[in-house]
Formats: structure tokens, sequence, C-alpha cells
């Protein structure tokens, strides 16, 4: 979310009176990259970029082709081969250990429906989308570049693309492959962006401030709300989302909870957050985490149930409670990471243990055909 939101910012800059730009992603990986499929990168005529696609080795190469691009006014694809060190035309051994298609495309800011335009979309509506984007065509109706979005409120998707649109955005795996439209075959790169995760955190202590600025630096939404107004002076967060004073009897009636909302308890006061722990197991909120020792939450399971209230073993479940990875946090900004990599990996249904230890590929394999593009 970060990196398309800074690419539409960059992009409402560029004088094109005088610039002429075009946009890069990566739309196929095989075997190793530092980036993976939907990686962007915006490029200017004058040498200057916004995002990346791969950990720096490729940017020059793509500035140079987009360069051609621009002047063509045509899509290209692109195939980087970083299997053999040796063999690669780069001048650096790469090591990376793997194929990267990269689609380029020229931009043209009268075009309504600009590589760039869908994006801009996104940000403003921060909806969870299927991007279809045709990488080569065989039909005369359908020209490379050409876009298609599915959401839960608009399809705009051909009836042949639908079902595979429906699987990426449920699964959330990029799929890149071909398909027969009936009137010639196509290649079409499918992919779900989505605004990521929302963090509202319970309480505004010195201590949420680190977790709030270290979430907001990874284009996470931030909410910090208090029912203790002096606390919530907008000088000590300023990167947050939203800063809300609010009663903990009422804090949920201000608040919206999706799926991908982590809620996060850290006001050190034990009444305050039995009382938003409470009200949070009424929801579906996903994740819940709750700053302190172990025997803190099992007292609140104690109080609950002597006043009468029973809540089933999956809803507790929900319940991350001491919060964060054992990193051996000392310090508030310690603390801070290990919160927010918790929460990372807990969207993201991994394990936070050393990928020295992991068997196999550190990321999943892409589906669909492998290189699947004619290149140049």
């Amino acid at each position: 979310m970060k990196e398309i939101t800074r690419i539409v910012d960059v992009f409402n800059q560029i004088n094109f009176s005088e610039r002429k730009a075009a946009l890069a992603t990566v739309v196929w990986v095989e075997g190793s990259s530092y980036r993976r499929p939907g990686a962007r990168m915006l490029i200017t005529d004058d040498g200057r970029w916004e995002g990346a696609i791969s950990g720096g080795c490729l940017e020059g190469d793509a500035l140079r082709k987009a360069r051609q691009v621009m002047i063509d006014r045509q899509p290209m694809v692109v195939t980087y081969d970083t299997m053999d060190d040796g063999a690669n035309s780069f001048g650096v051994g790469l090591g990376c250990n793997g194929i990267i298609d990269v689609l380029i495309e020229p931009i043209d800011p009268a075009d309504p429906n600009h590589p760039v335009a869908v994006l801009h979309e996104f940000v403003q509506k921060r909806d969870v989308r299927a991007l279809a984007t045709v990488l080569s065509s065989e039909t005369p109706d359908l020209a490379p570049g050409a876009r298609f979005v599915l959401t839960a409120q608009e399809n705009t998707a051909p009836d042949w693309l639908v079902d595979d649109m429906q699987e990426v955005l449920a699964v959330g795996k990029p799929l890149t492959r071909a398909a027969e439209t009936g009137s010639g075959a196509v290649q079409v790169f499918i992919e779900r962006i989505d605004p990521g995760i929302e963090l509202v955190i319970f309480g505004a202590g010195y201590d949420v401030v680190p977790v709030a600025r270290l979430a907001r630096d990874l284009g996470w939404a931030v909410t910090v709300t208090d029912d203790c107004v002096a606390h919530l002076a907008p000088k000590r967060f300023p990167v947050a989302t939203c800063v809300l004073y609010a009663d903990r009897a009422a804090v949920l009636d201000q608040l919206t909870i999706t799926n991908r909302t982590a809620a996060v308890l850290m006001s050190h006061n034990f009444n305050y957050d039995k009382a938003v722990l409470q009200a949070l197991l009424a929801t579906d909120v996903p994740y819940i985490g709750m700053l302190g020792p172990r025997k803190r939450f099992e007292k609140m399971q104690a109080e609950f149930e002597k006043d009468g209230l029973i809540f089933d073993d999956d809803g507790l479940e929900r319940v991350h409670a001491p919060i964060g990875l054992d990193i051996g946090a000392e310090t508030p900004d310690e603390i801070a990471l290990s919160i927010i990599a918790e929460v990372r990996a807990f969207f993201t249904k991994r394990s936070g243990g050393f990928l020295k230890d992991k068997s196999g590929p550190i990321h999943e394999r892409q589906s669909g055909n492998a290189n699947p593009v004619t290149t140049r």
C-alpha cells in the first residue's frame, strides 16, 4: 500500500508538458527474486524513479528500456534471467537465482485508463481488489495493457476471466496464465491489491509512539484511542491516521472493524483494557494483542467468568497475551518491533521463525505458466 500510494503521489507531481513517464511492474517470477509479482516502479525520462522491481540490480536496465517504451508508446515485457551469474549482461554477479518478467508501459496522462489511474482509484477507495492486466494478445479488440477490476462491489472482467480473478481475490496468490477469449489467445497477469493492515491501538502512553510510527512506516492505517484526553496530544502522534478520544464503554461505536483490523491494548490500565477486551471479544476482529504478562489476561478471564461472561475458545484464541514475537525486546522501540512483527506474521499466516530453519523457498511459487510471454 505504501509503495502504491507513493507512486500515485509522485505521478501527480510530474509536469507532463516537459516529462514522459512509464510504469514497470513485475508480472512473473520463476525461482528467487528480491521483489515479488506486483512490485512496481514509476520511471520518468529524466532518469528518476519511485518504487523498485528488485534490490537495485535491475532498475538501471529497466530505466533504459522504459525510455524506449516512452518513445515507441508501446508496452514491452522484459525478461531478466539471474540464474547464471556468468551469462547475465548487467556486469555484476547477481546471484538471485531467478527469472523475472517485467511489464513496462508508457503513461499517457490524457488517457483515463492509463496504468496509474487504477492505482489512484484504489488509493482513494482503499478496497480489496483483484486486478488483471493483459500482457499479450492475439485478439484485435484486446490490447496489451488492458485492465480489468474485480471487487465486492465492482466487476469489469469478461466472463472468461472472472473465475480466475475470483480465485486470486479469495486466496491472494498472484496468477500469470494463458487464456482463450473466443476470438484469440491472451496472456494475463492477475494480482490482488489491498490497503493493508488497519492497526487500532487502545491506550496512548509513551510506549505507543514507536508502535504507531513503525506501523505508519510500513504504510498501515493507524488509529490511536484513549479515554484520557491529556494522552492524545496531536504532537505525540503526528503520524497516526486518526487520534480518537472516546470513553472505554463506547469506543467501538466510533470504529470500523474489518478482517484486516488488528486491535492492540497498551493502556497499562487493567480496568480500561478489560472493558475494551470485553467489547472486542463480541466483534469479529481477527487479531487482539495485549501488552503485559499472561497472568494479567488470566485475571481478566477469571473476572469475566465471575461476572457470568462466557467466551468460547475460538474467541479467546484471537487474544495474543502477552503480545509480540520473542526477540529479546527490552526498550520501547524493540518492543514496538516485536509487536509489529507478530501482527504482520499473523496476517500473512507465518510462524515468525528464522528463515534459515524454513524448508523450501522463502516465498510461495507463482501460479501459471513459466516465463509465459514473448519478450524482448
